[in-house]
């Protein structure tokens, strides 16, 4: 029996369903699991899309209907999962992992779990507010491309070809703040980014853990048997994979750039703290002399001759001044300074 994980959302679901074919096309939102039973079996792609995982009901009868396995019910509901493809006898199941720049410009993410038969594709979501598949319904609704004459796996396509496609916005976002810190960073090397940089370094590490496996997905969906997944589909899906490749290979490239930029706030830091022991190094290195003086003529000793001098006392300083300024001069032509 599917149970409901104590971190799951609460919200209750809303599913939209879209019906077309070649020359016709129905959408529905706020559709009853009971409305979906005549678009079963009919010769038209069938789109059920489910926003909220909070009623557990209502996956029971999606379950049902469709004859999905409760092992990839409860995938669904555990939102954890890994990016993955898994094949059962009429359909596949597959997990990925969408990531958007919200309406703050805010980097957001959710799971989508699908399952693609020959005629239908469910996709799954998490909340209802922000989703990735709108350019592919405006394609549907205005018919342009092939999607309204291809299946159900063209469909699948075209909606983790969205997903990878605004992984793209996201990595700008981060590359431009990393570019920021960088020039900050080499403008004022006394600046403290460590925050941002580690903080930018584990959201990449995330992403890079969504990447992997979703260039894996689109690689086991390559390689799958003929049967739901048909040849001229597998084309479009080698375009998903290239992209994944390049997202991984951005990805990698930030990190190292990010570790590029943490070594250079080490190093400045470091010149930074030799730069002060100079200084001061040199600052003890001209008293140390004139500590010596001050320090013999501060004795009082009865016999000393100097005490005596009308002018001693300005003699005295005037030595201790000859003494710093020589070593001043000394320390300059040796590049000391």
């Amino acid at each position: 029996m599917l149970k409901l994980p104590q971190d799951s959302p609460s919200e209750p679901p809303v599913i939209t369903l879209i019906d077309y074919g070649p020359d016709c096309l129905e959408e529905r939102k706020d559709v009853g699991c009971d409305e979906l039973l005549p678009h079963l079996n009919n010769e038209l792609v069938t789109w059920i899309n489910l926003d909220g995982l909070g009623d557990l009901s209502v996956l029971r009868v999606l379950g049902q209907r469709f004859n999905l396995h409760p092992l990839a019910l409860e995938d669904v509901l555990d939102t954890n999962q890994r990016p993955k493809v898994e094949q059962y006898d009429d359909y596949l199941f597959i997990v990925a992992k969408m990531l958007y720049l919200n309406h703050k410009k805010e980097i957001g993410g959710e799971q989508v779990s699908m399952f693609l038969g020959k005629t239908f594709l469910i996709t799954l979501q998490e909340e209802a507010d922000f989703d990735v598949f709108e350019p592919v319904r405006a394609r549907i609704r205005s018919a342009k491309g092939r999607i309204r004459t291809a299946g159900s796996d063209y469909l699948a396509y075209a909606l983790l070809d969205s997903i990878i496609d605004h992984y793209y916005p996201v990595l700008e976002s981060i590359g431009t703040e990393i570019d920021a810190i960088e020039d900050e960073l080499v403008g004022n090397p006394l600046v403290r980014p460590v925050g941002s940089l580690h903080e930018h370094k584990r959201t990449l590490t995330q992403i890079r853990r969504m990447v992997w496996p979703l260039r894996d997905v689109t690689n086991l969906l390559l390689h799958e048997d003929p049967g739901l997944i048909r040849p001229e589909t597998k084309i479009y899906l080698r375009d998903c994979y290239d992209h994944s490749v390049q997202l991984m290979d951005v990805v990698e490239s930030y990190r190292d750039v990010l570790s590029g930029l943490t070594e250079i706030h080490i190093s400045s830091i470091g010149l930074r703290t030799n730069e002060i022991m100079r200084v001061l190094t040199v600052i003890s290195s001209v008293f140390i002399p004139l500590t010596f003086i001050a320090g013999v003529y501060g004795m009082n000793f009865a016999h000393m001759p100097e005490l005596t001098k009308p002018y001693g006392y300005g003699a005295v300083l005037l030595l201790m001044l000859a003494v710093a300024v020589g070593q001043i001069l000394y320390f300059e032509k040796r590049r000391w300074l």
